[in-house]
């Protein structure tokens, strides 16, 4: 739920950004590799922090499934453990 929340308020201030942005008229070029763009500052900008954003989320996400599958893998090495433990003490 804290994730869905803090989700919710970085997208808030995201399209608060473009709202204000869009009275900037400035334009900006942007080069590739191969051609060249003109877009308006609070486009790249938004697009810029956006894509910032998801990749950050992938990463965070990748590491807290690896995390998620530790946690599962070292439970049931304990639950292992906890019924050998069992089983000495019977006898």
């Amino acid at each position: 739920m804290k994730s869905f929340l803090v989700t919710v308020v970085l997208a808030l201030i995201f399209f608060l950004a473009i709202i204000f942005g869009a009275r900037n008229e400035q334009l900006v070029t942007i080069s590739y590799f191969v051609a060249k763009g003109e877009y308006r500052l609070p486009i790249v900008l938004a697009v810029v922090f956006l894509l910032g954003f998801l990749i950050s989320w992938l990463f965070a996400g990748y590491h807290i499934l690896k995390l998620r599958l530790n946690i599962r893998h070292l439970s049931k090495k304990l639950a292992l453990a906890e019924t050998k433990s069992d089983s000495v003490e019977d006898v």
